[in-house]
């Protein structure tokens, strides 16, 4: 029996969000270059992607590239860059047949235009789509996120457009990249690791929280569901107690 038939069709989160990690570890145990684990990561976005759609998921929030990663060995880099260009290149057809609109978040003005390109006529060209959004985070650090909305927060009030008093989390959040999308129910993290690496850090406040063991590349569509039970098994009371939960 598969673990979706445990899924509870009515408590779907809305949006999940991804802390891909462990290719470059799933690789190294097959005897492979770090970079075939990453190529290998890409089939297991396609799955979950798919499953998110199926179960009727809004948005679909994956770390795929933070700013940190660029501290990693130029060839890797390199290489997750051409993986990415032809990946997005190669998969608007099926975002399309899959009413999957794309989204993006982080700096993506840093980085190469060739990729700049890619993103922008994937996400014009499904822009109309309705079903799910699949929001990627490239070049993006939660860091590098709150301190640009910051900084244009006190741009407005130095301009005098903006009184200090008047800056509040519903402000703060309208100045983020995730402007517009609801912030995570469910947070999944694949390895083993426990920690969030500088991700929706604000975003996350009230997210659940799901480590696995599994590395990316292994997880699909059963790792998905079993995380989805497991969120549903939790009593989420954002600060209340159980009591004051089942009288609303």
């Amino acid at each position: 029996m598969s673990l979706k038939d445990k899924v509870d069709p009515k408590r779907i989160p809305r949006h999940i969000a991804i802390i891909m990690d462990g290719n470059g570890r799933w690789a190294k145990r097959k005897g492979f270059a770090r970079v075939f684990g990453h190529e290998s990561g890409v089939k297991s976005v396609k799955i979950v992607t798919e499953a998110c759609a199926e179960l009727g998921v809004e948005y679909l929030t994956l770390y795929a590239f933070s700013t940190e990663n660029w501290n990693r060995p130029a060839f890797e880099v390199n290489a997750l860059m051409e993986l990415l260009v032809n990946t997005i290149h190669a998969e608007i057809n099926t975002l399309m047949d899959n009413e999957v609109r794309l989204l993006t978040i982080g700096d993506i003005k840093s980085m190469d235009e060739r990729i700049q390109h890619e993103l922008t006529e994937a996400m014009e060209k499904t822009a109309g789509n309705k079903r799910m959004a699949l929001v990627l985070a490239l070049n993006y650090s939660s860091k590098w996120e709150i301190t640009e909305a910051v900084r244009r927060i006190a741009g407005l009030v130095e301009d005098g457009k903006m009184k200090p008093e008047n800056v509040d989390a519903e402000l703060i959040s309208s100045h983020l990249n995730t402007n517009g999308i609801p912030d995570p129910e469910l947070l999944i993290r694949t390895s083993g690791e426990s920690r969030i690496s500088n991700f929706l850090l604000w975003q996350i406040a009230y997210s659940e929280l799901y480590f696995t063991p599994k590395l990316w590349p292994d997880f699909g569509k059963e790792e998905l569901y079993e995380a989805i039970v497991n969120f549903q098994c939790r009593e989420r009371r954002f600060g209340m107690i159980s009591e004051q939960l089942n009288s609303i």
